[in-house]
Parts: C-alpha cells; structure tokens; sequence
C-alpha cells in the first residue's frame, strides 16, 4: 500500500510540475514525437505493404509457375546479356507440356501489349493481355457481368475481349458494357464480360482492372506480337510435395523441346511465387533497418532532451527536494517522482506522435495505393517505447535528487 500511495503521489506532484510548464514539456518531447511517428508509420506502412503484397501474390496463384525467358525478382541488369540473347518462348511449347507432363493440370501461353481502349469518346491506357481459356480457371477469374472466352473463341479467333472493373467503369460509367464494341488502339473488340473489382496492385502497378483479356488467338490476328517476341507460359501444378517435383519435370520437359543439352544451364527460367517473395522480404529487411535507424536516432535525440530538462527540474526544485528529505522522504520515493515525471513526459510525446501518425494514415494510403491501417499493437509498442525511453532519461536526475544531501539542498538558491 505505502508503494501504491508513493506512486500516487509521485504522479500527482510530476503532473502538476508539467502543468506548469506545458509549453516546456512539448518542446522537450519533440524528439519522442518524431520518433514515435516514424515507428508507427514504418510500422503501419510495413503491414500494409504485406497485405497488399500477398494480395498480388494471390492473383499470381500459389499453384502456378511461369515459364519465362527472364527471371523474376533479382537484378537482371548483373546479366542481362546472357537474358537478352536466350530465344523466346514459343508458344508451340504450350502442347509440348501438355502432352507430355504427368503433374500439369492446365497449361495456357500469356502475351500483353499496351494499347488505348476506346469506346465512342471515352478512352483509356489498358494492358490487352492473350490467353486460352484455360487462363480464367488458373487465375481464378472471376466475372462480374457476362462471360469468359471459350475453346470456340479461341479456334474461331474470335474479336471478343472481358474487360477489368477499372476499364469498364471508365469506358461506360452509366451504360452495359456486355455487347458493346470497343477499340483497341484501331482493333474493334466486342466486349464478352467484365471482371470483379480486385483492387490497386503493389506500389501502384497495374492490377486486374486495369487489363483486357481476349483469345491468344485474337491477340496474334490483331496484334501479332507473339511472333516477335517471347511469351509466357502459366502451368498449374497440385500444391503440396507433388509440386517440387512438377517443377522439376517441367524443366527437363522445356530443356529437351528446346534443345538444351545435359551440360547446359537453363536458357529459361521456372518462376513462382516463392521468388517474388523472397525479393519483397529483401526490400522489406532493408525498409525495417532504415525505419529503425531514423526511429533510433529521433528517440536518442529525444531521450537526451527529456534527461537535460529533467535536470534542470531537479536544479529548480532543489530546495523542495531538501524539504521533502528533511521531513522523512525516502531515496526511492524522491526518484520515484522524478522518473514519473520523465515517463508521462515521455508518454505525452508518444501521444501526441500517435495522433499525428493517425492523422498521416490515409495519406500514406492515398499517395502509395496501398491499405493502411494503424494497428492496437503498434500502439501499445509505441508507449511501452516511451515508457522505456523515460525510464532511460530520467534515472540520472532521478537518481540526482534522490542522493542529493538535505542540507546542502534547504540552502540552495
């Protein structure tokens, strides 16, 4: 109880010392503030990134590989002649897995090209992307209005395309897009379907709804681009152990169909998921470690102004400190008070960074297309951190006034 009554007091008396230097207390606690906010952002931006990333990844599919001429997620800049100069991916690679993989549960070729998508005045910049049908059940499309291609579109090279929420909603705000006629650059299209709104992609690249899907077929009429250039190939796999050694079947499927011999490296690459990944963790570890080091630096800074003040506090009350110790005040519950008053210091500054940071939330949103949102547990951290931080910056003075002798105190002006 007499600890409880000590720490009662001591919040009474640091309260009332910091109400009559409000003005004082937040300029001392600019340091924490900044630090505070810098911790909840990264914090905050962190999670968002991740949330958004792995809904990316999702689009990606998790039972999907890529067979492609570059690698995804490293730096082909290092080696980027040894990629330029691998051939293309053809698309007549696209049945040579299908007839000869035990593990492929759908196949199908992918090229894109950017082009304008017009309907009467209304026009708008759009991935147009090539696939078989088969891309609807890999990619798990789904539609929100009209239909998918089919094996019939697709035989018929039919000029028939599904377009992307954002496309639809920007081509016919009021009007059915299903059974209108659009242009793509100078190609007429008639739209089939509309897909379901997915959502901003990572760091603001193009998502699902921003694309127009048509036959592969009808992309090599309209375009012809798979001619000149390399595609790509989607395969699903089973998930689970099964998908190891699909890969590695898919490998030596594509090294013998194009020629590569036993001692050569892959003039292709198997890209998944998993290499997307382990590029974003990169980034992430190096947006942590500058994160914390601002973070650090800002709360060192504030730490250091916190203990001056606090100084400066026990310097002003001196002749109180020899009061209290002259009438019975124990070492501890002088500290008490003087590391209560740095902590709530601290702590006015970690509130006020938290507000600050909540303020600066949907302007992260609104600039980087990501979700945003400031967590409790970040908060919580947040104070603990400026409970830490006070602890740390007032031991000194605390321990100062505790130790300091009455006499020479009671003297002092």
């Amino acid at each position: 109880m007499r600890v409880l009554f000590e720490l009662y007091e001591g919040l009474r008396i640091a309260g009332q010392a910091i109400w009559a230097n409000k003005l004082r207390s937040v300029l001392t606690t600019l340091g924490i503030i900044i630090g505070i906010i810098a911790v909840t952002l990264m914090a905050t931006v962190i999670d968002g990134l991740d949330q958004q990333f792995e809904k990316s990844l999702s689009q990606l599919g998790a039972d999907v590989v890529y067979v492609s001429k570059w690698p995804w997620g490293q730096n082909t800049n290092l080696d980027w002649w040894n990629y330029v100069n691998r051939p293309d991916i053809q698309a007549s690679l696209v049945d040579n897995i299908r007839e000869r993989s035990r593990y492929a549960q759908a196949v199908a070729p992918m090229t894109s090209t950017n082009r304008t998508v017009q309907y009467r005045e209304r026009s708008i910049g759009a991935e147009v992307t090539g696939s078989t049908p088969e891309y609807g059940r890999i990619r798990n499309v789904e539609l929100q209005a009209g239909r998918f291609f089919t094996e019939s579109d697709e035989r018929g090279a039919r000029n028939v395309c599904v377009l992307g929420a954002t496309v639809a909603s920007e081509l016919f705000p009021i009007a059915t897009p299903v059974g209108k006629r659009v242009r793509l650059g100078n190609k007429p299209c008639r739209v089939i379907g509309v897909q379901e709104k997915q959502g901003k992609g990572l760091f603001g690249s193009l998502s699902a709804d921003d694309t127009v899907l048509m036959p592969f077929s009808t992309f090599e009429k309209l375009f012809g681009m798979s001619r000149w250039r390399s595609i790509d190939i989607m395969v699903q796999l089973p998930q689970g152990p099964s998908m190891a050694r699909g890969k590695d079947e898919l490998a030596g499927i594509v090294r013998i169909a194009r020629g590569v011999e036993p001692a050569e490296q892959n003039n292709f690459e198997i890209n998944d998921s998993d290499r997307v990944r382990e590029s974003f963790s990169a980034t992430k570890i190096a947006i942590n470690a500058v994160g914390l080091f601002l973070t650090g630096l800002a709360l060192v800074v504030g730490g250091i102004g916190v203990s001056n003040i606090m100084f400066v506090s026990v310097r002003e009350r001196t002749k109180e400190i020899g009061v209290r110790k002259a009438v019975g005040a124990k070492r501890r519950t002088i500290m008490l008070q003087f590391l209560v008053e740095a902590v709530i210091v601290c702590m006015i500054g970690g509130l006020i960074g938290v507000v600050i940071s909540l303020g600066l939330t949907p302007l992260i949103e609104a600039v980087m297309g990501v979700t945003t949102v400031l967590p409790l547990d970040t908060i919580l951290v947040a104070f603990g951190i400026c409970v830490f931080v006070g602890i740390a910056a007032g031991i000194a003075p605390a321990w100062q006034a505790a130790t300091a002798d009455p006499i020479e105190a009671l003297r002092y002006e």
